[in-house]
C-alpha cells in the first residue's frame, strides 16, 4: 500500500501557533522532508519529535521529488514542512505535489499559518480579493521579469500581498511607488512575534520613514489595490484621445467586423451605438 504525502504548516514566528493535527503527524509519520533541516531540527527538538528528516529545498526539489516519490510508492508516510508556514506558498513544495499527482499518490494539507493571509487580515486593506506575488524576481537575476510583473499590476483593482526581505524593502518600495504611484499600503514585520509590527502607511511616507531608520525583519507589503472608478475614467480618457475612427481601426485590427467594432467603441466610451455611427457619418 502507497504511503501519504501531508503538507504540515508550520509556525512564521510563534511556536504556539501549531496544531495539535500538525503535531501528531509530524511524529507518527516515516520520514520529514524539511526545506532547512538546521532550522527545521529546532522546531522538532522543541516539541520532542524523534522522526527521521530529510531535506528538500528549491535546489534539489527535482531530483530529491522523485526519490520521495519512490518512497511513497514503497508505503513510506512522508510529511513535508517549510522553513516557515505552509509548504507549496511561495517554497519548492509544489514541485513534489505536482509530482505525487501524476503519480497517483494521495495528498493532503494539514492547515495552519501562512504570512500572506496572517498579513492581510492585519492590514486594514480590502480583504475581499487579493492577489498574492510573493518575492518579485529580483533586478539582478531577472530584471525584465521583474519590470513585467510591475507593470502587470499597475492596474490591478485587488489587494496586492507582496514579500519582502529587510535588505531589499527600500528598493523594491522605490519600484513599487515609481510604477502604482502613491498609494495607501500597510508594510508588516515579525509576524505573531514579540516585535510584530504593523506600519499603515503610503509609499512615500514610508520611504521617507525608511530613509531615517534602517528596516529590520522580514517583511509583508499589502498594497491598496487601484480604483475600479479610477482605471474606467483612465480608459475613457484614453479612448477619447485616439478619436472615434482610430478606435474603431482598432477594434477591426483585431478581427472584430464593423459592426462588432461599432458595439466595442460604444461600450467603451459609455455612449449609444446609434451615436458612434452618426458621428462617424
Amino acid at each position: 500500500m502507497a504511503g501519504r504525502l501531508y503538507l504540515c504548516a508550520t509556525p512564521i514566528g510563534n511556536l504556539e501557533d501549531i496544531t495539535f493535527r500538525v503535531l501528531r503527524t509530524l511524529k507518527e509519520v516515516d520520514l520529514i522532508a524539511a526545506e532547512d533541516t538546521r532550522h527545521s531540527i529546532k522546531l522538532l527538538n522543541h516539541f520532542e519529535i524523534k522522526t527521521p528528516m530529510t531535506s528538500y529545498h528549491e535546489y534539489n526539489k527535482v531530483d530529491k521529488a522523485r526519490y520521495l516519490v519512490e518512497q511513497l510508492k514503497d508505503g513510506v508516510n512522508i510529511a513535508l514542512i517549510t522553513d516557515a508556514g505552509t509548504p507549496g506558498i511561495s517554497d519548492p513544495g509544489e514541485e513534489l505535489v505536482r509530482q505525487c499527482y501524476e503519480a497517483g499518490l494521495e495528498v493532503t494539507s494539514l492547515p495552519g499559518p501562512a504570512a500572506c493571509v496572517t498579513a492581510l487580515t492585519m492590514s486594514g486593506l480590502s480583504t475581499r480579493r487579493f492577489c498574492f506575488e510573493a518575492f518579485l524576481p529580483s533586478e539582478k537575476g531577472d530584471k525584465k521579469e521583474r519590470a513585467r510583473i510591475l507593470g502587470e499590476l499597475k492596474d490591478e483593482t485587488r489587494t496586492i500581498i507582496i514579500y519582502e526581505a529587510p535588505h531589499h524593502l527600500v528598493r523594491t518600495l522605490e519600484d513599487l511607488y515609481e510604477v502604482l504611484g502613491n498609494r495607501r499600503i500597510t508594510i508588516l514585520r515579525e509576524l505573531t512575534k514579540k516585535f510584530e509590527t504593523a506600519f499603515r502607511t503610503t509609499f512615500e511616507d514610508a520611504l521617507a520613514a525608511y530613509g531615517q531608520e534602517e528596516p529590520k525583519g522580514e517583511c509583508v507589503i499589502v498594497i491598496e489595490g487601484r480604483s475600479p472608478r479610477e482605471l474606467r475614467e483612465e480608459q475613457i480618457r484614453t479612448w477619447e484621445e485616439m478619436g472615434l475612427e482610430e478606435h474603431l481601426e482598432h477594434y477591426m485590427s483585431m478581427g472584430q467586423d464593423k459592426k462588432e467594432a461599432m458595439k466595442s467603441v460604444a461600450k467603451d466610451r459609455g455612449i449609444s451605438k446609434r451615436d458612434v455611427y452618426q458621428q462617424l457619418l
